[in-house]
């Protein structure tokens, strides 16, 4: 696979282009517009990147969201997105969109079977982290998740594939990220969240940044004509590569400007 380009000249195309309207923006939150912190609580946004997604938002023909692997609780107070942003949380599981007045959640509901299952998995993904210090479990309505960034490799490792047999041995859908495996007991993707979106929206092209490998399967379900921007280094599908969440944000400020000087 041709290693990904700069992003540049295929963002400066789409915005001079107004027959590609509605566009979905939709980015990845951690890693990709904000920097990648070994607390998960103490992560947020760029600076600059709040007032630019404002702006884009606020553009005719942009429909934005975030796409992402936390819990959508979470990902709505750090995000700091403007109103109509279309939320997706728990990598597919959770969908909202932000209004003046906070969340528009689709509920999420689980079977009985389903409900015991998670209990099931939160017991035991206690018993993982249990005595290996830097392993901690985050429960969210859906899925249980091992982290594992503040632990030495070694014991982070150890973690990692007792975690990912537990999800085996419990028949639950895995996602191995980084330094994280997420048990879920309610199939999402997000490949399928956008693919979903965008029938919903009726956009002709997607933009799909992210740096994860969860974010692959969202690479994958887009198509030639879709711009999809891998952050960071690493093997990918997509066809575009950015460095860092900064450039990130300097990609999206330029695409705001060509976008209004299009506009006249």
């Amino acid at each position: 696979m041709p290693e990904p380009h700069d992003p540049t000249a295929a963002l400066a195309a789409l915005a001079a282009d107004q027959s590609r309207r509605p566009v979905l923006l939709a980015l990845d939150f951690d890693g990709t517009l904000a920097p990648l912190q070994d607390d998960p609580a103490a992560s947020r946004i760029l600076p600059d990147g709040v007032g630019v997604l404002a702006d884009l938002a606020a553009t005719d023909g942009i429909v934005l969201a975030l796409v992402s692997g936390r819990a959508m609780a979470d990902l709505h107070a750090l995000a700091e997105v403007p109103v109509g942003t279309l939320l997706v949380g728990s990598h597919g599981a959770e969908r909202a969109r932000v209004t003046a007045h906070g969340l528009d959640r689709d509920v999420v509901r689980l079977t009985d079977d389903q409900a015991d299952r998670l209990a099931a998995l939160g017991a035991e993904a206690a018993a993982v982290a249990r005595g290996r210090e830097g392993v901690w479990v985050e429960t969210k309505p859906t899925a249980v998740v091992v982290h594992t960034r503040l632990a030495d490799p070694e014991v982070a490792q150890a973690a990692e594939q007792e975690s990912l047999a537990l999800g085996e041995r419990l028949g639950t859908g895995v996602l191995h990220g980084k330094a994280v495996v997420e048990l879920t007991v309610l199939h999402a993707s997000k490949g399928e969240a956008l693919t979903a979106l965008r029938q919903e929206i009726g956009a002709p092209v997607v933009i799909y940044a992210g740096d994860d490998v969860t974010d692959e399967r969202a690479f994958e379900a887009l198509g030639p004509d879709d711009v999809t921007i891998k952050v960071g280094a690493g093997d990918t599908g997509a066809r575009y590569r950015i460095d860092s969440p900064e450039g990130v944000v300097t990609a999206l400020a330029r695409f705001r400007d060509d976008l209004a000087a299009a506009a006249g």
